[in-house]
């Protein structure tokens, strides 16, 4: 009787061990507070914050703008449509937004913004509930870099600004620091570079310098100020790359208009990963597969 009760309870205590090395494993596995993003919007601008993010906030100008077509060599006011921006809802621990907005020619645009410990994660739904074309063509969400690259603002109307330095996007597969040669200089307005892809039309874009460069994906972002960690983004589909005059790094996303009744839906991310460029690739040809084949 003794023998079964001391085997009952050696049994009891293998089965808690194994249940708290099981816990132990989880929580192993999930990133701690200190090492996870967090999500704000307020004032149409989305803050991101973690603490092991360099300078430890960014700032996305979200939604900059929704643009019509024709925009290359045009003047800005009459390329943007209008737009308001309301919350949804937001989880208090600061990791999932839902944002609306409405374009004043009737278009609805729904963001599911999720974050984790080394991404955020975009989810749009955009539907014209008209009975008239719509002419959104792409729209602009703003990254403001200076704290992460720590390269100050007031050098980005200089030609090529100190933050382009730390800036990159892929040319034939290839990563190209900024700034690409050749860098054009001419345009409406100056200075910047923008970038189209194959597929998009080249008087469709930011009326920036554009260069001749076609970029292969969508992928762009930029190095830390001591190049330890990597801030980088893409959309599907995407408009354009450009580098702005803000010490802002863009991928702009693209709609191409929608019909009456239309919906369609579009996704992005932004990594804020080590400076490991092949796991980076490898990360976002898994997250973006049509556009992994271009390189």
């Amino acid at each position: 009787m003794k023998l079964r009760t001391l085997h009952g309870l050696l049994r009891t205590k293998i089965t808690v061990m194994l249940v708290l090395l099981s816990v132990l494993a989880v929580h192993a596995e999930q990133p701690s507070d200190a090492t996870s993003l967090a999500i704000d919007w307020k004032n149409n601008h989305l803050t991101i914050t973690g603490e092991h993010l360099p300078g430890k906030v960014m700032k996305v100008y979200y939604i900059e703008a929704y643009c019509r077509p024709g925009s290359t060599d045009r003047d800005w006011g009459k390329t943007t449509i209008g737009h308001t921006t309301e919350v949804v809802s937001a989880t208090a621990d600061g990791r999932q937004i839902k944002l609306r907005d409405q374009l004043k020619d009737g278009v609805v645009v729904d963001h599911t913004i999720t974050a984790s410990h080394d991404e955020i994660d975009f989810r749009l739904v955009t539907h014209n509930p008209t009975d008239q074309h719509s002419l959104a063509q792409w729209a602009q969400p703003c990254i403001q870099v200076s704290e992460f690259t720590g390269c100050p603002r007031d050098d980005a109307r200089e030609l090529v600004p100190e933050y382009a330095r730390k800036c990159f996007l892929f040319i034939e597969g290839q990563l190209r620091r900024m700034p690409t040669k050749p860098w054009e200089e001419n345009a409406r307005y100056t200075p910047g570079q923008v970038y189209c892809p194959q597929g998009v039309d080249r008087n469709d874009v930011n009326p920036r310098p554009l260069s001749r460069l076609v970029p292969s994906n969508g992928l762009t972002g930029c190095f830390s100020a001591d190049e330890k960690m990597v801030m980088a983004t893409c959309w599907e589909p995407y408009q354009e790359i450009f580098l702005g005059v803000l010490t802002c790094i863009h991928t702009d996303f693209r709609i191409g208009g929608l019909a009456p009744g239309e919906t369609k839906t579009i996704r992005g991310k932004m990594y804020f990963v080590q400076s490991d460029i092949p796991a980076l690739l490898q990360r976002f040809e898994k997250d973006f597969p049509e556009q992994s084949s271009h390189r």
